[in-house]
């Protein structure tokens, strides 16, 4: 079972990168030429003024090249007749894909109706929770989450009851939420998700778990093959198409692995990312004083001289470092 996972693994991975850089060498210049560029806000960093036009909406690239290769593992597994081994999986993507379509109608209505400010923030809210909420009763209705959460470290289980889906909705929003954030300088989003995608297909193949297995080769192949042109300096961005879309595939993993506390510290870069804003608006609404000099953190790091290759670099190092912890959590 471990060598034919491996093999299946090594398969997809491979196959979604080729897929993606196919993609990739079209649709961005596609996105180029129907003028789908970047727009810099202006109290962001200033050295981040010549990316203005950047092709944007890229990670249609990497959701395409995955959902290809994941259907043919459908259908192969349907005539295999044990297609049941990926309803995780087929649940999972959905989530992913819901979220993706929410920063696609985003995207869409900033970058080519030209609408200042696309979806509003409300808008954005209620439309993350009803794709969490609607994962959540399908996966329990399946069979496949409980009411139980682990604690990390240790053997303690507890049951929250009701309490646990009401936690599982603020994690699946604040984790899509937070990639988001994350995605603020070349490649870095993308460079993250990688590493968290690693420790999933680590647990996925020590847990001969087929879902995760699978779900982390394509994600995997296909963010290597965009991240060849969404690293410094970037050929393309994703957009929220693409980050929202990472986002929802990131919480969808905990719930796969059935241990969302292990999963918060793995995911503890985009987390941070999320809390170091939070940090700042409180600390200034409190004491009229900054405790970063620009947030997201890694604007921070920008506006200490960091390169973004840097940035990139002690981020997903950071991750992997976390991740190793996320493992002895488990």
């Amino acid at each position: 079972m471990f060598k034919q996972l491996v093999t299946e693994f090594l398969a997809v991975g491979v196959s979604s990168f080729l897929v993606t850089a196919i993609l990739c060498h079209y649709i961005i210049p596609a996105l180029s030429k129907k003028h789908i560029g970047q727009s810099i806000r202006a109290e962001g960093p200033q050295s981040h003024r010549v990316k203005a036009g950047t092709p944007t909406m890229g990670g249609i690239c990497f959701i395409m090249g995955m959902f290809i290769v994941l259907a043919a593992v459908a259908v192969i597994y349907a005539f295999r007749g044990t297609q049941n081994e990926l309803i995780p999986l087929a649940l999972t993507a959905c989530l992913a894909l819901l979220n993706g379509f929410i920063g696609l109608f985003d995207d869409f209505r900033k970058l080519v109706k030209h609408e200042n400010e696309g979806l509003k923030a409300g808008q954005k809210f209620i439309l993350q929770c009803a794709a969490a909420a609607l994962y959540l009763w399908i996966m329990t209705l399946s069979g496949h989450i409980d009411t139980l959460l682990h604690i990390p470290f240790t053997d303690i289980v507890i049951d929250l009851g009701i309490g646990y889906y009401i936690g599982a909705m603020f994690f699946i929003v604040g984790l899509v939420n937070s990639v988001n954030l994350t995605d603020g300088i070349d490649g870095l989003a993308t460079a993250v998700t990688l590493v968290v995608t690693a420790f999933i297909a680590f647990v996925g193949l020590n847990m001969l778990n087929t879902s995760m297995t699978l779900i982390s080769a394509a994600l995997i192949g296909s963010l290597l093959a965009f991240l060849r042109k969404n690293c410094h300096v970037a050929e393309v961005f994703m957009g929220d198409t693409g980050s929202l879309f990472l986002g929802g595939a990131m919480a969808g993993a905990a719930f796969m692995i059935n241990d969302i506390l292990v999963m918060v510290i793995a995911c503890g870069v985009f987390i941070f990312e999320t809390l170091s804003v939070v940090i700042q608006v409180t600390a200034f609404k409190t004491t009229n004083k900054r405790v970063f000099l620009m947030t997201p953190i890694h604007h921070h790091f920008e506006a200490k001289k960091w390169s973004e290759n840097k940035i990139v670099v002690v981020f997903s190092l950071v991750s992997l470092a976390l991740c190793v912890l996320a493992w002895f959590g488990l």
